[in-house]
């Protein structure tokens, strides 16, 4: 069955690009112009990916990425002629897992959905023994590969795709410090087009859903001037 993308978009002949684009590239594509029928839309059937403008009229793309994010973990795309440093930070903490800025080759729009996929798969595909990251009984957090899924307790932790790989790459095994350009490479397979401020970005989103203090992380730490490792507690 293919893929489902929607794509939210409020230029028609942007949408129109892509869609040709994707659909010759297997995807199965739904539009939506704005916000609300974007979200009516996921509701109703929630898509398998999402690529989201940031200009979208009254409601804005941030909020739209924020509302899917409430209900989905799903990869989305911002597809943004926004470019500075603060829009593309702010998309990402809304809960994007890439930033794409317009024009735009369609080239590279294929080749980022095409990554994703390979992280989504990787990610259901990978099996390790299960790693105790925080053994206080108050809190204890538990990744587990096999089930794909981080657990608090008794509950799942809702981590993104890519939030998630970036946490199991950094378990295999964990203690090995990794560079952000190593990151790139293995998680976002950026090594062509990737920018190192998106790790950044994701590291600061997984601590405010792992660390016992995000102010203060001591699971997922900064090795001043080299990367970020795993400190399992």
């Amino acid at each position: 069955m293919p893929m489902q993308v929607l794509i939210v978009e409020d230029d028609d002949r942007i949408r129109a690009v892509l869609r040709l684009a994707l659909e010759d590239e297997g995807y199965q594509v739904a539009e939506a112009a704005d916000t609300p029928t974007a979200l009516d839309q996921a509701r109703a059937a929630m898509p398998d990916l999402m690529m989201v403008d940031l200009m979208l009229g009254e409601i804005d793309g941030y909020t739209c990425i924020r509302e899917i994010r409430r209900i989905s973990d799903i990869p989305i795309v911002i597809v943004s002629a926004r470019s500075d440093t603060h829009d593309i930070v702010a998309g990402l903490e809304a809960g994007a897992d890439d930033y794409v800025t317009k024009p735009f080759q369609v080239k590279e729009i294929t080749a980022r959905l095409r990554a994703l996929r390979r992280r989504l798969r990787t990610s259901a595909e990978a099996a390790q023994p299960d790693i105790v990251l925080d053994s206080d009984p108050r809190r204890r957090l538990v990744l587990s590969t096999s089930r794909g899924a981080v657990r608090l307790d008794s509950k799942d932790v809702p981590l993104t795709v890519t939030e998630y790989r970036l946490l199991v790459e950094l378990a295999s095994p964990p203690g090995r410090v990794l560079s952000r350009s190593a990151l790139l490479a293995s998680v976002w397979e950026h090594g062509y087009y990737g920018d190192e401020r998106i790790v950044d970005v994701h590291i600061r989103r997984l601590r405010t859903k792992v660390e016992r203090d995000p102010g203060r992380p001591q699971l997922v730490t900064t090795v001043r001037g080299m990367g970020y490792r795993l400190d399992p507690r």
